[in-house]
């Protein structure tokens, strides 16, 4: 794989579960800082954590190589542990047979992630990582904000 050269935080809040809630993302490039987030009024925690990751990848204008930093076990062990590559391949049905959640993420994930490599990080949440609780931050600033 190419140098990294970017870095992608990403996080999601729900003030309830479900209930309103709030994505954040933080692109790194070099000097550069983009701050990202949105809101969304009836959601579940897991659904923003996606959201987060797709809507900064979907900033990317060209492929890029960089890494994603979520807190989300959800998000990173799909990506990283095949989870999303076999749930595809079984017509989106996890090993017990029940349909997967969150599919329509999930698709639009797989379509934001096509042009670039990504190295998925999890990074432990609520801890010592500075962008991951800026984007924490930026997240749960956008529930209140709505409310």
């Amino acid at each position: 794989m190419s140098n990294i050269l970017l870095s992608l935080y990403t996080d999601g809040a729900c003030s309830g579960n479900p209930g309103p809630g709030g994505w954040a993302a933080v692109l790194l490039y070099g000097e550069k800082r983009l701050e990202l987030s949105g809101f969304e009024p009836a959601t579940t925690n897991n659904r923003m954590e996606i959201m987060a990751a797709i809507r900064g990848l979907q900033t990317l204008k060209r492929p890029c190589a960089l890494c994603v930093y979520t807190d989300s076990t959800y998000l990173a062990h799909a990506v990283s542990r095949g989870w999303l590559a076999r749930w595809q391949a079984n017509d989106w049905r996890k090993a017990d047979k029940k349909p997967v959640e969150n599919i329509d993420l999930w698709q639009e994930l797989l379509q934001a992630m096509a042009p670039h490599t990504i190295t998925w990080q999890h990074v432990r949440g609520h801890a010592d990582n500075e962008e991951n609780n800026r984007c924490d931050t930026l997240a749960r600033a956008e529930i209140q904000r709505n409310r």
